[in-house]
């Protein structure tokens, strides 16, 4: 989140006191956003919060009841794109190999976009709340995109578009983790000889749905 965008939050129309409510909601996402990606959630306070924001610690309670609300609230943020694309392409009656793609290729964006936040995901994951964050961010922020993943997939199969023997929800989980090892791993990979695509992600992408799509194995040989 860029140091401008809470003057892109505010709504033309609104009254004063309503803009300058949503002008400071957006310092507070953009201030806890680069607080917690560097220090870590639980080394954050909402003293330190509201000092980068310039705003009161009561105002960042008025908008967000606890830091855990709050961090939520930058994650949710972070992923409202992807959210909002993986809505529209539900909704739609496209062939559903080229909204798998779209959507490979679109949350890969969104997880380098969103480096700092998508790191901090990951280190909050693998601490010693990690548990409990899991289970608020599968609530709270990711459960509805997963959902309408896998039912863009179940409608591929019920359309006779996709293999209808295998779980939906596998080939979801499939999609994320390849995007999220390339995210983590891509650094590693630009130093391996056979790896040519480390630095192209929308080519990773497309290399990575033509497996899905096609499969691995051999072409059957003409008779």
């Amino acid at each position: 989140m860029s140091a401008s965008e809470p003057d892109k939050l505010a709504v033309s129309g609104q009254e004063p006191s309503e803009r300058a409510g949503t002008e400071a909601v957006g310092r507070i996402l953009v201030a806890a956003e680069e607080l917690f990606a560097r220090q870590g959630f639980d080394a954050v306070s909402m003293n330190a919060i509201a000092e980068a924001a310039s705003v009161s610690k009561a105002n960042i309670f008025h908008h967000f009841e606890s830091k855990v609300a709050l961090y939520l609230a930058v994650v949710r943020h972070a992923c409202a794109n992807i959210a909002a694309r993986l809505q529209q392409l539900r909704s739609n009656d496209g062939a559903v190999a080229e909204q798998l793609a779209d959507f490979a290729d679109n949350h890969l964006k969104s997880l380098l976009e969103h480096d700092r936040v998508s790191r901090l995901i990951l280190r909050e994951l693998a601490g010693e709340q990690g548990a409990q964050r899991a289970q608020e961010l599968a609530e709270q922020v990711f459960g509805q995109n997963f959902e309408n993943l896998v039912e863009i997939v179940r409608t591929g199969q019920r359309r006779g578009e996709l293999r209808d023997d295998f779980d939906p929800a596998m080939l979801a989980t499939l999609l994320i983790g390849a995007n999220v090892f390339f995210f983590q791993s891509r650094e590693v990979l630009r130093h391996f000889k056979d790896v040519n695509f480390a630095r192209e992600p929308a080519r990773y992408s497309h290399m990575l749905m033509d497996i899905f799509l096609r499969g691995i194995g051999a072409k059957p040989t003409a008779p």
